[in-house]
């Protein structure tokens, strides 16, 4: 069996609104940020991922992003996969360095989607998730798509408004203690009810924040400085494009990415120590929760209200704030979880250190729960 990959570096930018940036700037920061972290100079590169930005529709983004941070890939490739890719990335990484077809892989992404792109614009192009003749004609934002998912789930499993506001609440405690994170102004389950309604049943402070911001890691054969941590297991699962396809709001397919992931690790879920877990909507986060069997149906806030998320619980999940408070900037803002989640694993989370774990299981989906994209990551002695 190869050497399993190792994630020797990564970067992350403050997300929020960056006046003036560009996405290949941004990247340009998080990239030099992991490569610093993984004590490398770009010659040494020899992969080149790249997420796709929709304030720079490049058609070849990978062999731009090289000719601008003056890098000499052997191997360049660009992916969209959604609010998947940046998962899908550290999978194709992790299959290249296992393969031998590179040594050093650079995953990137980041994109200026706040300061420079048009709200109305932004909507537009986001909304092209829909189906091009049943759903976008009618209007629906991708708002309204994951509301009418919500409807049904709650509907299905007893969960409330007031449940999924829970978890908007955990994810602003958790902003709280990182100086990065866009949203840090304290939150209450009554702040989140009274907030805008944007479409029933969610509500402004069910929804992720637009941000401008990038990220990026080193997925490396040979170990690097400090902890080792290892991509251990990986898996996908692609059941629908489409809600109007969707046949399940109970098996949008995370529990088969999941399980994938697992059984190619060698882990059980019961022997996860920390959570790295999708949150473009609070019911984006419960029903990823519920489905992959971290949480029982309709238990996810009771959960959340126990303490099992929070820092010294038995499941500390996404303590950087997550999409909801830590903000959103496209592929990136899915990527974050990850660059938490190594953090927490080597140790380096400062005052946002969670309790020591092995462990840890970074799950994120694209489109409308359309694309789904596990990782195991493991903490090596």
């Amino acid at each position: 069996m190869a050497a399993l990959p190792n994630i020797t570096g990564v970067g992350c930018t403050p997300f929020g609104r960056h006046d003036g940036s560009t996405a290949i700037g941004l990247m340009a920061q998080a990239a030099q940020a992991a490569l610093d972290d993984a004590g490398l100079a770009r010659g040494q590169i020899d992969g080149l991922l790249c997420g796709y930005a929709t304030t720079l529709p490049h058609l070849m983004l990978s062999t731009l992003v090289a000719e601008r941070l003056a890098l000499r890939p052997a191997y360049a490739h660009s992916v969209q996969l959604g609010g998947a890719t940046g998962a899908a990335l550290l999978m194709l990484a992790g299959d290249l360095v296992r393969s031998g077809r590179c040594r050093r892989v650079l995953v990137l992404a980041g994109e200026n989607r706040l300061s420079g792109q048009a709200r109305d614009s932004a909507i537009q192009t986001l909304a092209q998730v829909g189906d091009a003749e049943m759903e976008v004609p009618n209007g629906a934002s991708v708002p309204a798509y994951y509301a009418l998912m919500a409807s049904r789930y709650l509907h299905a499993t007893g969960t409330t408004e007031a449940d999924l506001a829970e978890l908007a609440v955990l994810m602003r405690r958790h902003a709280q203690a990182h100086p990065g994170a866009q949203l840090r102004s304290p939150l209450t389950v009554a702040d989140v009810l009274a907030s805008k309604p944007i479409a029933t049943p969610l509500k402004l402070a069910d929804c992720c924040p637009i941000s401008d911001g990038a990220a990026a890691f080193v997925v490396a054969a040979d170990p690097g400085p400090g902890v080792r941590v290892v991509l251990r297991g990986a898996g996908q699962a692609h059941r629908h494009q489409h809600l109007s396809a969707m046949a399940d709001v109970l098996a949008c397919g995370a529990a088969e990415a999941a399980q994938c992931a697992l059984a190619e690790a060698g882990v059980a879920l019961a022997q996860i120590g920390h959570l790295g877990i999708y949150d473009s909507f609070t019911i984006t986060l419960v029903m990823l929760l519920e489905e992959i069997g971290i949480a029982p149906r309709g238990g996810s806030a009771a959960m959340a209200r126990a303490g099992v998320f929070g820092p010294q619980g038995d499941l500390p999940l996404n303590l950087h704030g997550g999409l909801l408070s830590y903000g959103h900037c496209g592929v990136a803002g899915g990527m974050a979880h990850a660059v938490e989640t190594v953090l927490q694993l080597g140790g380096r989370a400062g005052d946002r250190q969670a309790r020591p774990a092995t462990h840890a299981l970074v799950h994120a989906d694209g489109g409308v729960m359309s694309s789904h994209v596990s990782l195991v990551l493991t903490r090596e002695a």
